[in-house]
């Protein structure tokens, strides 16, 4: 199963398409109720730099965590750890209550990093990010953040969700990734590359409760709760929240779950938990390509030399289905040939991510009608093989949110019935794997953790100001999800900007603009720069 982030080739600023030097300043006494961020005697202590107890969570600071690659700002940074109950007492449902310490038995550590603004004279209010995946590390992901501006004048903050590269437990599962490189010879839809891929899942759930923990804890409305117990155990009275991709469903869960103390909230490539799971992603793919497509066609350059650009891609998937292609090509730091074969669901899944390049993609379809499978099929591959790739995703925590929060909610002929209404060429052999949740249920049933109560798949209605942000291009998240979200959101702003894919804050200075304006001034962002925006300049062969 894949999970809906960003592709590989840009986790190196964005870990998406997911990577802590502060000293213990003070310790208040086991259970004390988080005081206000400057009760303190004389000058307010930097934001991270002290301990606090807040109900059974505890942040105390220390050093920043390790990261898969390295991230300079963390230098700078105030760092510790917040311990929580791994599980909060049941009989609070999927609302985040706190029980009694028999209930909770077992704590989870997850790591904390606070990056200063860049200026002194700073606004009080932090931001707290919420990163992508699901099961991406928030750490990982400050470049991001940094590189848009995000901490111009706030404090930024960052937690890794639980399970995840920088929490303890840590619950990646390298065999899976491992699996999906060494998988890109087989037939990516067939059933024996199914069964092995369960396989490999049951393997990952092996590895968890080796671990000891409890793979049903690992999802949405804990993490909220972990994130309202980290604005108290910092002594934060009101804070802003970004979430990106499936940071915008944890968002909006905790936005239902936990509104105090949330000033405002930036969601960009919007995943509404009503929605969740394969059906929204048939959506998202046909959104995401059809805005790639009408690019093309409106361009009378790209129109004229790759004429009909929707057609044929639709074609090919059928073709390359029945028939798959098998090639061999030469991916970076990997000086050994590789075999890779096409078949239609890699075409699905490699159009999804590739919008994020798009001026290369009406070339890249041609010459595979052509014949010159060599393009996609180097792409394809360089994701899977990228160091990137491998052991940095919390599947442990994907699997709980997939498993838990979306299959009981939605069938399998659900998710056929719906790509069968957005792709009514493609066959069934492609549409029974979703982009993205490639053997989704049969990864669930070996999973087997209980469903979520219902309430799950609430939708969200609340009055706090929020900046909903959709890519044009986006074939991950559907950019109609993001006006769905709205609809229940009283001081909302939806905007769509075109021609960007999915998580348009990692690649437009225009959405970095407006994030940034929007929490100046959430009721009054500033989206001027939108009237300016115009399509990429797509590659035109020879």
């Amino acid at each position: 199963m894949m999970s809906l982030r960003p592709p590989h080739h840009r986790r190196t600023t964005r870990r998406l398409p997911a990577a802590l030097a502060g000293a213990t300043a003070g310790v208040l006494a086991a259970g004390l109720v988080a005081a206000p961020a400057h009760a303190e005697s004389g000058p307010a202590a930097p934001l991270g730099t002290v301990a606090r107890t807040a109900g059974h969570a505890r942040f105390v600071p220390g050093p920043c965590p390790r990261t898969a690659d390295p991230i300079p700002a963390l230098r700078t940074a105030n760092c510790g750890t917040l311990t929580v109950p791994e599980t909060r007492d049941r009989h609070h449902g999927d609302h985040g209550g706190y029980g009694d310490e028999e209930h909770e038995g077992r704590k989870i550590t997850l790591a904390v990093a606070i990056i200063p603004a860049a200026t002194k004279n700073k606004a009080g209010d932090p931001i707290v990010w919420l990163a992508g995946g699901p099961g991406d590390d928030a750490v990982s992901e400050i470049p991001m953040a940094l590189n848009g501006g995000l901490n111009r004048d706030r404090d930024l903050i960052f937690m890794s969700q639980r399970g995840t590269y920088s929490a303890d437990p840590q619950l990646t599962c390298p065999n899976v990734d491992q699996f999906a490189a060494d998988s890109l010879g087989l037939v990516f839809g067939a059933p024996s590359t199914g069964r092995l891929h369960v396989e490999e899942t049951r393997k990952c759930r092996d590895r968890v409760v080796s671990r000891g923990a409890d793979p049903s804890a690992y999802y949405g409305p804990e993490s909220a709760a972990d994130y309202d117990d980290l604005r108290k155990a910092l002594g934060i009275r009101k804070w802003n929240v970004f979430g990106i991709s499936y940071g915008t469903n944890l968002a909006l869960h905790y936005m239902r779950l936990h509104p105090e103390g949330i000033r405002s909230v930036g969601i960009d490539g919007v995943l509404p938990p009503a929605l969740a799971g394969g059906a929204v992603t048939w959506k998202a793919a046909r959104e995401g390509y059809d805005g790639l497509f009408k690019a093309c066609e409106d361009q009378p350059a790209c129109n004229t030399r790759y004429p009909n650009l929707k057609a044929t891609f639709e074609r090919l998937v059928g073709e390359v289905e029945a028939r798959p292609v098998t090639t061999t090509v030469t991916v970076p730091g990997h000086p050994a040939p590789v075999k890779v074969v096409l078949d239609g669901g890699v075409l699905v899944n490699w159009l999804a991510s590739a919008t994020h390049v798009a001026a290369g993609v009406p070339r890249s379809i041609d010459e595979l009608a052509h014949g010159n499978p060599r393009r996609i099929a180097e792409q394809w591959a360089g994701g899977k093989l990228s160091p990137q790739a491998i052991g940095r995703t919390s599947h442990g925590l994907a699997y709980g949110i997939f498993c838990r929060e979306w299959t009981p909610y939605e069938s399998e002929a659900d998710i056929v019935r719906a790509g069968q209404r957005l792709f009514p060429t493609f066959p069934r052999s492609v549409l029974v794997n979703a982009p993205f949740l490639t053997w989704l249920h049969p990864d669930c049933r070996a999973w087997d953790v209980p469903p979520a109560d219902p309430s799950i798949r609430d939708r969200t209605y609340s009055d706090i100001p929020t900046l909903v942000l959709s890519g044009g291009f986006d074939a991950q998240t559907a950019p109609s999800s993001g006006a769905y979200a709205a609809r229940t959101l009283s001081r909302s702003i939806a905007v769509t900007v075109p021609y960007v894919a999915h998580v348009v804050f990692a690649d437009s200075k225009c959405a970095q603009t407006m994030t940034v304006s929007f929490f100046d001034r959430p009721d009054a962002p500033d989206t001027s720069c939108l009237a300016g925006l115009t399509p990429p300049a797509f590659e035109i062969a020879p």
